[in-house]
């Protein structure tokens, strides 16, 4: 239970960062990172976007935005055209190539996860379910 001096704000802190490292550890070295993960989810679910604006939603400046795209297009997860109405300005998006890593990436996470949260009660289990919402929404309000 977390501490009542320490606050919730403290112990979601510690226990979210836990839980990304121990993925982050997980994935061998040389596998996409957790910026480059939360990119090509971002454009598999939304759709194509500029890189402007994929900075804006991923909360990272524009030059660390650049960075990561250019490892993206590098490795072929992502392709930029040309934008139809502004030629200066160009659209991200996912390939297929990318679709399938995300994919695999997603599966092994949520396998370790899966094997973990076997050890959890049902109860337990259920009391996780019920929190996964709030934190999307603590996510998106951060």
């Amino acid at each position: 239970m977390i501490r009542e001096e320490a606050g919730l704000g403290a112990g979601l802190r510690l226990a979210v960062g836990r839980v990304t490292r121990r993925l982050r550890q997980a994935h061998a070295v040389g596998d996409v990172s957790l910026s480059e993960v939360s990119v090509l989810a971002r454009l598999s679910g939304e759709g194509p976007g500029s890189p402007s604006a994929l900075a804006e939603s991923e909360r990272v400046r524009p030059q660390a935005m650049a960075t990561t795209l250019a490892g993206l297009e590098r490795r072929g997860l992502v392709r930029r055209t040309r934008h139809e109405a502004d030629g200066r300005r160009s659209v991200v998006s996912v390939t297929e190539e990318g679709r399938t890593v995300l994919a695999e990436r997603r599966s092994a996470s949520v396998r370790r996860l899966d094997a973990v949260l076997e050890e959890f009660s049902e109860r337990e289990r259920a009391v996780l379910a019920a929190a996964v919402p709030l934190l999307d929404r603590l996510a998106e309000r951060l």
